[in-house]
């Protein structure tokens, strides 16, 4: 009973350690300032591999077509935020061999070109990056990652976030556990730290 309760005061103590937000996580090769002609991308696990992506016109019309004219609300923004992160992957995927990547860590562990929740992240929040610096987003910023960790959500686990104009309520927008291609999971940022997750399929 007392090994016990000393692993699980030690557990406590190193999840209350760890940091709120994994940045900086970017490598020093990452394009700091993305743009549709040049951002850089990372896959095989904690961003071991970064390339640099360029859409073409036609590329990043199809991109910009879901978010014009502006949404009418900040749920309809969520909405098209949602499909264009799911283009983006598409497109980008045909690039990398991404496109090849299983929703969460183990149906595609040890294939090629699969993300984990870094990979995810980091991506993601490129790609909401793009849109914002095109002001294609009205309703919502681009926030900092955030990380879940604790006894009752499992493993840490990173995710892009948004932020509400106005309210300033953040969300999630997690592509992690779905296919590539497939929009992204989002949720406020609270329910999302409390284990929210999609059905799985």
């Amino acid at each position: 009973m007392l090994n016990k309760t000393r692993l699980l005061a030690t557990l406590l103590m190193l999840l209350a350690a760890a940091p709120a937000y994994p940045e900086p996580l970017v490598r020093d090769d990452f394009i700091e300032v993305p743009s549709p002609d040049a951002f850089s991308v990372c896959f095989d696990h904690t961003c071991a591999s970064v390339v640099t992506i360029s859409l073409t016109a036609d590329e990043w019309r199809a991109v910009t077509r879901l978010l014009q004219p502006g949404a009418a609300s900040a749920i309809a923004e969520r909405a098209a935020v949602a499909e264009a992160i799911a283009l983006f992957e598409a497109i980008v995927g045909r690039y990398t061999g991404t496109h090849r990547d299983r929703g969460r860590n183990l149906r595609g562990i040890g294939q090629p070109g699969q993300l984990d929740c870094i990979d995810e992240s980091t991506n993601t929040t490129t790609y909401l990056n793009l849109l914002e610096r095109d002001g294609l987003l009205r309703h919502h910023r681009v926030g900092r990652r955030s990380t879940r960790f604790g006894l009752f959500v499992g493993m840490p686990h990173t995710t892009a976030v948004i932020i509400e104009a106005g309210s300033g309520r953040r969300y999630a927008v997690d592509s992690w556990f779905l296919d590539n291609g497939q929009p992204p999971f989002i949720a406020e940022i609270g329910s999302w730290k409390a284990g929210a997750a999609p059905l799985e399929r």
